[in-house]
């Protein structure tokens, strides 16, 4: 099959050391000056080529140190302990960019790749909660903000974002933390986003 024959449908959510909304994906500059994420993906439905990714996880840490758009950043990858070996190649021919689609637009931003790792993941979605536990290297855990008669607060169309075509629900972080790779953060009550997500490589 063609290289370009796959397709991911799922959810994602992140934290951040910004103040929410996290200005970045509206190219502004981060409100710290330096922008430090945990952004994760469940696959709902997935394949690449003849490779089924359903079920599976992946995650990046992302250290911006300045304007995400104007710097080169530095970057953890975690990948789900339950992935083969196929699997995970599938995984990072799509995450690396390589693969193109929107993942490919995010990839170039990449600077250095602090390290690749296979953990276990116990990634939830649970009413207007996300939360995460990364192996032994990280945790994180958002919720959504309350807006105007209890609705959520959403960005639509943001000019820099994670999951184009959906809005992104605005969160504020119970917990953001990881000890990994030199990264250590520990980070409370700032933003979070999460929505679902799709990709491919058109």
């Amino acid at each position: 099959m063609a290289a370009n024959n796959w397709k991911l449908d799922g959810s994602y959510f992140e934290a951040c050391n910004c103040d929410a909304a996290c200005p970045c994906v509206f190219t502004s500059a981060p409100t710290e000056g330096v922008c430090n994420a945990l952004v994760a993906w469940h696959i709902d439905k997935g394949y690449f080529r003849d490779v089924n990714l359903d079920g599976l996880n992946i995650a990046i840490a992302i250290h911006s140190p300045g304007h995400m758009l104007e710097v080169k950043w530095n970057v953890a990858v975690y990948v789900d302990e339950r992935a083969r070996e196929d699997q995970r190649h599938a995984l990072f021919s799509i995450f690396s960019g390589e693969a193109g689609g929107h993942p490919a637009a995010i990839a170039s931003f990449v600077g250095v790749i602090l390290g690749v790792k296979t953990v276990a993941f116990d990634y939830r979605a649970e009413g207007k909660t996300r939360s995460l536990r990364l192996g032994d290297v990280g945790d994180m855990e958002i919720e959504a903000i309350q807006g105007q008669g209890g609705a959520d607060v959403t960005v639509t169309t943001a000019p820099f974002c994670v999951a184009p075509g959906y809005p992104a629900v605005v969160a504020k972080s119970v917990q953001l933390n990881l000890t990994d790779t030199g990264l250590n953060w520990h980070i409370t009550n700032k933003n979070g986003y999460y929505s679902p997500f799709s990709y491919s490589a058109s």
